[in-house]
């Protein structure tokens, strides 16, 4: 019987260090996880006000650590799962026409990919914000679920020419490896936060097409205006590199449209400031999706994207980072149901097209069609 103890014991241990010698390896090899920060990498972050003692930090204080107690909730509830917590039908995606878009054509317009990816047609340059159009928003298909949609609206081989890609921060629901694998060889110019160009060069992407931006930094491209702007988050692909690069939000000005895109981030005093400097905006992206109240500091609730939306002084707003993945424990049309409700009692503006509509910034609707109930 100790014998036959003793063969269990030591399998179950063997299977243990196989699990967890695979795991550095695929860490080590995987080129998912992205590129590393060089002495010079580093010399040049210290310039920035946000990188202090080797890392960058968020304007306001944003306590991130759950207690021993939470932390085994969250996981628990996370087993557990949750009622509603993914379509249980078939998601209309309306299919966009790729010569369209190729055409030298003026139309400003949006398309949402669903989650926070958007393709954006702006005085005749094609724009590409946080392009993940992968199947799961993780390092490997093991470790997330599925992207709701079977197909997307644009498959990536039959996009445009990209003139700008922007990027809000290197989380894998916003970075994917695989996407930008496809797209590199049609892309002008990456426009990336500090420190993500380090994933963009390891992937094969040469240095003159990356631009990496702090916060408040602005440049001008194709007559574009771009303004890199703060938001309260963080970023990380690996175990051991949280902090390591920037995170934020974007200003993208036309010649008669004023756009922003909030990226992630919890509530605070930085989206008064960006309306007050940069509003007010014709139509804005804002994050509604994937909170908890344990990490209530770096994802807002619906409420509160309410709320952000009429701090930066948007004419209409519309709420992302829902439609695509699960990545928390609500169900998935609670972002856009209290979106909704909260944006009708304070009077703002909202639209929520469904996946693949094209959103025309000259005629935006203000009401929409509920279109994720079944």
């Amino acid at each position: 019987m100790k014998k036959i103890v003793k063969i269990i014991g030591l399998t179950i241990g063997g299977f243990i260090l196989l699990l967890v010698i695979g795991g550095i390896l695929f860490v080590k090899i995987s080129p998912e996880f992205g590129g590393k920060h060089t002495p010079m990498d580093v010399e040049r972050y210290s310039k920035s006000t946000n990188f202090k003692e080797g890392q960058f930090e968020n304007l306001s204080s944003t306590n991130m650590d759950m207690s021993f107690r939470e932390t085994m909730g969250t996981l628990a509830d996370f087993i557990k799962g949750t009622q509603n917590a993914k379509p249980d039908f078939e998601l209309p995606v309306e299919k966009v026409d790729s010569l369209s878009w190729e055409q030298n054509d003026t139309t400003n317009r949006l398309v949402w990919f669903g989650h926070s990816s958007f393709l954006i047609k702006l005085d005749g340059k094609n724009i590409l914000i946080d392009p993940m159009l992968g199947k799961v928003a993780a390092p490997h298909p093991w470790l997330g679920g599925d992207r709701y949609a079977t197909e997307l609206p644009i498959e990536i081989e039959k996009l445009p020419r990209i003139d700008a890609v922007l990027i809000s921060h290197d989380h894998y629901d916003h970075l994917d490896y695989g996407s930008i694998q496809l797209l590199k060889d049609k892309v002008n110019q990456f426009m990336v936060p500090l420190g993500v160009g380090s994933h963009l060069k390891e992937w094969g992407i040469e240095d003159n097409k990356i631009q990496e931006f702090d916060w408040w930094q602005e440049t001008t491209y194709e007559h574009i205006g771009l303004v890199f702007t703060p938001s309260r988050h963080f970023s990380g692909r690996g175990l051991t590199d949280r902090f390591s690069t920037l995170w934020g939000s974007w200003v993208i000005t036309g010649e008669t449209k004023n756009l922003y895109f909030s990226g992630d981030g919890g509530f605070g005093s930085h989206f008064k400031e960006i309306g007050e400097k940069f509003g007010p905006f014709d139509f804005a992206m804002m994050e509604c999706g994937q909170y908890n109240k344990n990490w209530a500091n770096i994802h807002m609730m619906p409420e509160e994207t309410v709320q952000a939306s009429l701090d930066v002084n948007t004419k209409v707003s519309m709420p992302i980072h829902w439609g695509a993945f699960t990545l928390s424990m609500h169900s998935w049309t609670d972002p856009v149901e209290r979106f909704t409700a909260k944006s009708k009692e304070l009077n703002l503006t909202y639209f929520v097209p469904k996946i693949g509509e094209e959103i025309l910034l000259n005629k935006i609707k203000s009401k929409s069609e509920v279109w994720w109930k079944n």
